[in-house]
């Protein structure tokens, strides 16, 4: 058997980082863009909260159709699509006058590009390495974390240059043309250019997929370990998005300046490729259950020094903390579905599991953002963010290690 000069596999992780990073990293700039929409509009923090909850909420919908089709069909023509739907939302979003835009353009029509991009992504990955999935995740979330740590700093410095609208043009363009060029790299698998996974080799049948081992989805749906995986991953995403969005917001209000408190979110970012190159290497190491318990340990940790962190370096101490913990969990999530149930409806079963974070996203930042409405203070919800992990840590304890494959 001969090996190519490249294993495409690699290229495959390129392009999925690359996804990532556009994906990822346009979804989080809304931060950024959060006072400039109150001061153009007026608008409650709970309606903006609601709508980028919302734009989570809707890609764990989309989400599962798009891990059902991508089992099917493979990536490519889904991403296109995905690709076409975020940068068109973004540029409606430069147009903007009510509410109610928002929610279409912003919730809906970018929540339905969202939900292509960690499932085909992640899915994908799967497939194409087994021996090395942990490291390999890891190395295409770290495109996750590079996206947080540009495209906020982007977005602030466009803002303050051009006005919020112009920056979404940008933004909007740049993300529909990068997203739509790296999905033509994307396969579905090795088998199909007649390679085998991990190390290129040839296999001895070029074009006709192995059997792909694993429970069925209806197996894993009655199984409790799925719905263990399942609520642990909803705990952790109500946490780390409600911080992800009212993190620069709470910096302003005790006295940070705002490019400043837009680097934090850019601290996160980088940090987060830290913690997703660390994890996905200690996935393979130590297993994925172990990995989960050790980044909930240092969320919880980091979140009541949060609740101490009243200066610039206190925040900054906890961005970077947190950072590397927010890369552990998403990098966890795709391995530890593929390792408990196989790769037989992998994309399915793990567009249920994002799904459980996207309900998790949804509820975290509009809960942050109902309770700072109510109290003008995030103390109270960033308590509310310590129990949820809490929750989380309790039921990943729990989970049973899994059956050797």
């Amino acid at each position: 058997m001969k090996k190519p000069v490249i294993f495409y596999g690699y290229l495959i992780v390129l392009a999925c980082a690359g996804i990532q990073a556009v994906g990822v990293g346009a979804y989080v700039t809304f931060g950024v863009f959060f006072k400039s929409l109150i001061a153009e509009f007026d608008w409650s923090r709970a309606i903006l909260s609601g709508a980028h909850s919302s734009t989570f909420l809707i890609a764990g919908i989309v989400g599962i159709l798009v891990g059902r089709l991508t089992d099917r069909f493979g990536p490519r023509a889904l991403m296109s699509v995905a690709g076409f739907f975020c940068g068109f939302a973004l540029l409606l979003m430069s147009r903007i006058n009510a509410p109610w835009q928002l929610y279409l353009f912003y919730s809906l029509f970018f929540g339905i590009g969202l939900s292509a991009v960690d499932v085909i992504a992640l899915s994908t990955t799967a497939r194409w390495f087994v021996l090395r999935r942990g490291v390999m995740t890891g190395i295409v979330k770290m495109g996750t974390g590079s996206g947080q740590l540009i495209m906020p700093l982007a977005a602030s410095l466009l803002i303050a240059g051009l006005g919020w609208r112009t920056a979404y043009v940008i933004l909007g363009g740049t993300a529909m043309v990068l997203l739509i060029s790296i999905a033509q790299l994307l396969r579905r698998d090795p088998a199909h250019m007649g390679l085998l996974p991990d190390s290129g080799t040839r296999s001895e049948v070029p074009g006709i997929a192995l059997p792909e081992v694993g429970a069925s989805f209806r197996e894993a749906l009655a199984d409790r370990q799925f719905w263990t995986i399942f609520f642990t991953n909803l705990a952790a995403c109500f946490a780390l998005l409600s911080v992800m969005l009212h993190i620069v917001p709470h910096a302003t209000d005790i006295g940070i300046p705002s490019t400043a408190a837009a680097g934090l979110l850019s601290t996160i970012g980088g940090v987060s490729m830290v913690g997703r190159f660390v994890i996905g290497n200690a996935i393979d190491r130590i297993g994925n259950r172990n990995c989960m318990i050790l980044c909930f340990i240092l969320l919880i940790m980091v979140l009541l020094w949060l609740q101490l962190a009243k200066n610039l370096w206190m925040l900054y101490l906890f961005a970077a903390v947190y950072g590397f913990t927010h890369g552990g969990f998403f990098t966890v999530i795709s391995p530890i579905v593929a390792e408990y149930f196989g790769l037989r409806s992998h994309g399915l079963l793990f567009g249920v599991a994002v799904f459980a974070g996207t309900v998790g996203g949804f509820f975290g930042p509009i809960f942050g953002g109902y309770i700072f409405d109510m109290t003008a203070s995030y103390r109270v919800a960033f308590w509310g963010c310590i129990c949820t992990a809490a929750i989380g840590l309790g039921l990943i304890l729990s989970l049973k290690p899994p059956k050797p494959e």
